[in-house]
C-alpha cells in the first residue's frame, strides 16, 4: 500500500497577516514549520514575504529574506523537503530564480501554462482587475533550465486540462527530462473546479509514472478527495480565519491526514511517508 506525503502551505499567495495568523518572519515559519513537521508534513510549500512592518501579505523576491527563511525551516524540520513557490507576472522571472539559486529547493513550482485570472463578486463586479498569468513555453523553459541548475523537482501547477496535457509535451520535446510531478489547481473561478468527477479524467492525461495532487482553491470547497492515484491540498484557513492544521498531501491514493505523530495512518488507511520515504516517492535525491 501506497504512503502518503504530506505537504503543509504555510502562508498562500498574498494571506494577510492582519486578517489570518499566518506566519512571516523566519522565527514564525520555522515555528510553523516545526508544529506542521511534529504532525507529520515532510514538505513545505513556501511564499516569501516582505518583512516591513504592515508588508507581511506583500511577496518580496529577495535572496537575502530567502536565505533566511530556508535556514530556519531546515533547521527547525531536520530532513525536510523545502517546497519554492515561483509564480510571477510578465516575463521578469529573475527574483524567483535568484531566490532558487540562494537557497536550492528541493522542490519548486512550475506554472505550466497561461490562465485568464478572474473572479467575479456577487454583485457582478470584478474581484481585481482581470489580469492574465503568463506562462507561455520560454518562461517556462527559463524555470525549467534554473531548476535543473539548483537540482530542483518542478511541481507542475496546471490550472485547466489543457495545461495538464501540455506538461506530457514538454517531456516528449526533451525541455523537461526527469519525474513528472502533476499539481491539479483546481477551484480557481476562470479555471477547472473543484469537482471530483473531474479526476479520473485528470488522472489519465498524466504520464506513466508521474505522481499528482490536488490543489482546491477557495474556503467555499473543501475540494475533491481523490480515490486513487493522487492526493489533495485543503484550503490553508476559512474566510473568518479560522486556520486549518494541514496544509496538502502528495503520492499515491492518498486522503488528508488526521494525527498528531508520524507513525499511524491517514484517513483511508495510508500511512504518513517520512521525509526519506517522500523523497524516494517524488524522485528527489
Amino acid at each position: 500500500m501506497s504512503k502518503t506525503v504530506v505537504t503543509c502551505a504555510l502562508t498562500g499567495v498574498l494571506t494577510d497577516p492582519a486578517q489570518h495568523h499566518v506566519p512571516v518572519t523566519p522565527e514564525q515559519m520555522a515555528r510553523e514549520a516545526r508544529a506542521a513537521f511534529d504532525a507529520g508534513a515532510s514538505v513545505m510549500h513556501v511564499h516569501f514575504r516582505q518583512q516591513g512592518p504592515g508588508l507581511g501579505h506583500l511577496p518580496t523576491w529577495d535572496p537575502a529574506v530567502a536565505a533566511e527563511i530556508a535556514q530556519a525551516i531546515r533547521e527547525a524540520c531536520p530532513g525536510v523537503i523545502f517546497n519554492q513557490s515561483t509564480g510571477v507576472v510578465g516575463p521578469d522571472i529573475s527574483g524567483p530564480t535568484a531566490c532558487m539559486r540562494a537557497i536550492r529547493p528541493e522542490i519548486a513550482a512550475c506554472n505550466a501554462g497561461s490562465l485568464n485570472y478572474l473572479k467575479v463578486r456577487s454583485d457582478g463586479s470584478w474581484a481585481w482587475r482581470p489580469m492574465l498569468f503568463d506562462n507561455p513555453v520560454e518562461k517556462v523553459k527559463g524555470f525549467l533550465d534554473v531548476m535543473a541548475e539548483t537540482g530542483a523537482l518542478p511541481e507542475f501547477e496546471c490550472f485547466d486540462t489543457g495545461i495538464v496535457r501540455t506538461v506530457e509535451m514538454y517531456a516528449r520535446t526533451g525541455l523537461y527530462k526527469g519525474h513528472l510531478d502533476y499539481n491539479f489547481v483546481m477551484g480557481v473561478e476562470s479555471g477547472m473546479p473543484a469537482d471530483p468527477e473531474l479526476l479520473p479524467i485528470l488522472a489519465r492525461l498524466v504520464a506513466p509514472g508521474a505522481t499528482w495532487q490536488v490543489t482546491a482553491i477557495g474556503g467555499r470547497t473543501s475540494g475533491p478527495a481523490p480515490a486513487d492515484g493522487g492526493t489533495r491540498r485543503q484550503p490553508a484557513y476559512r474566510p473568518r480565519g479560522h486556520v486549518l492544521p494541514a496544509g496538502r498531501q502528495q503520492g499515491h491514493g492518498q486522503r488528508p491526514a488526521d494525527r498528531g505523530d508520524r507513525a499511524p495512518s491517514a484517513r483511508g488507511g495510508r500511512e504518513i511517508a517520512s521525509p526519506a520515504e517522500a523523497r524516494t516517492i517524488l524522485h528527489i535525491q
